[in-house]
């Protein structure tokens, strides 16, 4: 099972939400969607599940195009920000009510039901409203009630957003134990780049509604095709030096390195990152970032430098990788 999509895009009046789209997502693959509020990214999910119309271009799946049919008969499988669980009902009728609509045979709901609370270890949850659920459990249910569809493709919106950070790095194994290696094609968006890069076999960065880039997040990391994407990608921030011959160098904080030849800095600030800490520097180049071992003491006037090998150089006007 394979999940083209060709030219894709949509728009609402003169503005166009998407636009262009091509992705390729093969059988057993995950994808994720990143790029800053308003990029376009749950649009395109949107679009794949039928929930919005296409104003041009084509969604394959299975070498089928799905691009004009309704949500309904398509064999799509989404997990919501919101969980979109029924309060009124218990966690075993909210995984009913997708088998009772498509007609699964009563005997028939009942066990695979029972194997999908256990899949997802809830057997013990059964019968108690969503209410009296934690997030991560609702979360759970919410990834059961797709599971229990066995769509051809999985797409998850924003699923572990409305999680603390703690929960988010519990359920990541959780989320491929589940969906990911069920060898169904995954498009999964998020606002995390660390979730990205930790669930994804490939990322998508998304800005203005287009895509900008498709790659491991390795590749992402380390050969960035703007300098939108290498901002992006990557905590702390990529450091820029100020442009010349409207050229913009930049470098990672990790590059950075104390010397006794090279930039002179200015201590301004830091943040402690527990094994790490982040200092913030004023040079003649603009404001850097370095990270570096909380064991070093670091004076107030210091110099810094990089080997030109960890040097990006980026085009000032198209911002595009030179």
């Amino acid at each position: 099972m394979t999940l083209q999509i060709q030219n894709l895009g949509r728009h609402v009046g003169q503005q166009w939400i998407v636009r262009h789209l091509n992705l390729h997502v093969e059988d057993g693959e995950c994808v994720a969607l990143v790029g800053p509020s308003g990029c376009g990214k749950s649009s395109t999910l949107r679009l794949i599940a039928g929930l919005d119309p296409v104003s041009e271009g084509e969604i394959i799946l299975n070498q089928k195009n799905i691009s004009h049919v309704s949500a309904a008969q398509r064999a799509v499988g989404m997990v919501f920000q919101s969980y979109a669980l029924l309060p009124h009902l218990s966690v075993f009728a909210n995984l009913e009510l997708g088998l009772r609509v498509r007609g699964v045979r009563p005997s028939d709901r009942q066990q695979r039901i029972q194997a999908m609370l256990e899949l997802v270890q809830l057997q013990d949850r059964a019968d108690v409203l969503p209410a009296q659920l934690s997030g991560g459990q609702r979360q759970r249910v919410a990834l059961a009630r797709a599971l229990l569809r066995d769509p051809d493709v999985y797409l998850l919106d924003e699923p572990m957003s409305n999680l603390d950070a703690q929960l988010r790095e519990e359920l990541r194994p959780e989320l491929r134990r589940l969906v990911l290696d069920r060898q169904k094609p995954v498009i999964h968006v998020t606002h995390d780049q660390h979730e990205a890069m930790a669930i994804a076999d490939r990322i998508a960065v998304l800005h203005s509604g287009r895509i900008q880039q498709v790659a491991t997040p390795t590749e992402l990391y380390h050969l960035p095709e703007t300098l939108f994407i290498a901002k992006f990608i990557g905590r702390p921030q990529i450091n820029c030096l100020r442009p010349k011959d409207g050229v913009i160098t930049a470098v990672r904080p990790e590059s950075l390195f104390f010397a006794k030849e090279g930039l002179p800095c200015k201590l301004m600030s830091r943040e402690w990152l527990g094994s790490s800490q982040l200092l913030y520097l004023e040079s003649p180049e603009g404001s850097l970032r370095l990270s570096c071992s909380t064991s070093v003491d670091i004076p107030e006037s210091l110099i810094v430098s990089w080997h030109r090998s960890d040097e990006h150089y980026f085009d000032e006007d198209s911002g595009r990788r030179l």
